[in-house]
């Protein structure tokens, strides 16, 4: 199975380029974050012509704020979303037996609904069971070091803990990214290619950038491929490279 993960950016004037670069990875389930109103049915409509005829949506948004979406070549069943401060930002649907969950973690400049909706996240996992994904802009870390040690934004650039965020805000984030393989999961970007490779999802303009943009399997799935898009970042289709992974989803039964 083909997933491809991807902040948008709510970039209305590229989503013809953008869903034509998706579609020539002829991918079996998409996952987009920061949808918005205006662009919601020309999403809709150009799903479809690329054969993701199946879409489930977050809605409707807070003021001023975006949706995420699950898409499908295969009817998308009906699953429980994960528990979370601002609903709108995660999705969950269920297609070939595998659980997709998306999310849009909200930033730090959104205080602490950050850290909370991290720790729902792995809270929500947790308590769950079965073939799961976890894909999404999840907004963290700050740094992964060749080692696999992780750095959240908890920390300043000289990874001193902010007194202002403290503990819990470094756990919240922590327990997610790695620590979501305490809970069965595997970074399906890391497993296949270690931590040597910097590989940041969003960049800053002035040079450096961050590993915002991840996909994470449950114990069930294998993870076959895992390549990050930066030239539709770098050609201007999102602030984002999309993600891209292939795996197994467990046999069917019968």
């Amino acid at each position: 199975m083909r997933l491809i993960s991807w902040n948008v950016n709510r970039r209305t004037s590229v989503l013809a380029d953008q869903a034509a670069a998706i579609g020539e990875r002829e991918p079996d389930v998409v996952a987009l974050q920061e949808i918005t109103a205006r662009s919601r049915p020309l999403w809709e409509a150009a799903l479809a012509t690329i054969g993701l005829h199946h879409v489930r949506w977050s809605w409707p948004p807070r003021p001023r704020r975006t949706v995420v979406l699950i898409a499908a070549r295969a009817p998308l069943e009906t699953a429980e979303s994960l528990t979370v401060p601002w609903p709108e930002t995660t999705l969950a649907a269920r297609v070939n037996a595998v659980t997709v969950h998306t999310a849009h973690v909200p930033n730090a400049a959104n205080g602490w609904v950050k850290p909370d909706t991290l720790a729902a996240l792995r809270a929500g996992l947790a308590a769950t069971s079965g073939p799961r994904v976890l894909c999404g802009d999840l907004n963290t870390p700050r740094r992964e070091h060749p080692d696999g040690t992780v750095i959240s934004f908890a920390r300043d650039t000289h990874e001193r803990l902010r007194p202002e965020r403290g503990e819990r805000w470094d756990s919240g984030e922590l327990g997610v990214v790695p620590g979501l393989r305490d809970l069965g999961f595997a970074d399906a970007f890391r497993s296949l290619h270690g931590y040597a490779r910097k590989e940041p999802s969003w960049v800053f303009r002035h040079g450096g950038g961050w590993r915002l943009d991840h996909v994470f399997l449950s114990a069930e799935l294998e993870p076959v491929a895992a390549t990050y898009h930066h030239a539709w970042r770098d050609g201007g289709l999102s602030d984002h490279s999309a993600l891209e992974v292939d795996f197994r989803p467990p046999p069917a039964r019968g």
